[in-house]
């Protein structure tokens, strides 16, 4: 498909999720996204389903969203049905565990959602970069909050504030990610976690999950609720206008603060 598309398979108990739009380096459509609610969702449903792999196809992970699709006068509708899980894990969190395995650009919303789910594999060749700030717009899948719960205040507005690009081995350092290992390697490794976990005790590891949410879910509401006001003032903005211009033209932002 040109446009990309999600794809799931089941391996025993393994429910893998992949990120297939490898001649976009993995760019989001909106159709891509409601097809990653569906899955996270099928995930979160089925008792047969004990971990969730998310993964991606070709050499890059995600460079973010195909963004004149999802802002400016081409945007396309989102339909995320009633009742889904959010991709990013905001309006409804997946109940299952879920491993995400990433390689070479992990951009924008590719790091929100790998901090979406819980455990990360990183390949060496990753690349990461929370960029929004450079295209006049702000984080609004998460990573405003979730960044700062994995790598604790300096680390995450050292990198939120640059807007810079940094390792596999950096994103190890402050705990974005669990484990790096050689390129190419990182989906079997996701995969075999996965397999160990879906041997435990099924339950036992949903409610671990569940309450460690509880330890963090007063904080993580109240930034939740905060995205709508944060999304207004940004979106709405002349410099939101001036960033999303200046990437279709492939030239620097000229910023104004308004």
């Amino acid at each position: 498909m040109s446009e990309g598309q999600i794809r799931t398979e089941v391996h025993g108990h393994v429910f893998k999720i992949i990120i297939d739009n490898a001649a976009k380096k993995n760019a989001f459509t909106p159709a891509m996204m409601e097809q990653l609610s569906d899955a996270r969702t099928a995930l979160h449903d089925n008792e047969a389903y004990r971990v969730g792999v998310i993964c991606a196809e070709g050499g890059d992970f995600t460079a973010g969203l195909d963004m004149p699709k999802f802002f400016g006068p081409t945007a396309e509708k989102r339909n995320i049905k009633d009742g889904n899980v959010d991709p990013f894990g905001l309006a409804k969190r997946c109940r299952k565990p879920v491993v995400t395995a990433v390689q070479g650009i992990v951009f924008t919303i590719g790091i929100e959602l790998m901090l979406a789910g819980d455990i990360v594999v990183a390949a060496d060749d990753a690349r990461f970069c929370q960029m929004e700030a450079r295209r006049g717009i702000a984080p609004l899948g998460g990573a405003h909050f979730r960044f700062l719960s994995r790598a604790g205040w300096g680390d995450a507005m050292y990198h939120l504030f640059l807007c810079d690009e940094f390792s596999a081995q950096r994103a190890h350092a402050i705990g974005l990610v669990q484990e790096v290992v050689p390129a190419g390697g990182q989906i079997e490794r996701a995969m075999a976690l996965a397999a160990i976990i879906a041997r435990n005790a099924p339950l036992g590891i949903q409610v671990t999950k569940e309450a460690a949410a509880k330890y963090v879910e007063a904080c993580e509401a109240a930034a939740i609720a905060y995205i709508p006001k944060i999304r207004d003032r940004v979106l709405g903005s002349a410099d939101a206008k001036e960033g999303i211009q200046s990437f279709i033209e492939r030239r620097a932002a000229v910023f104004q603060g308004r």
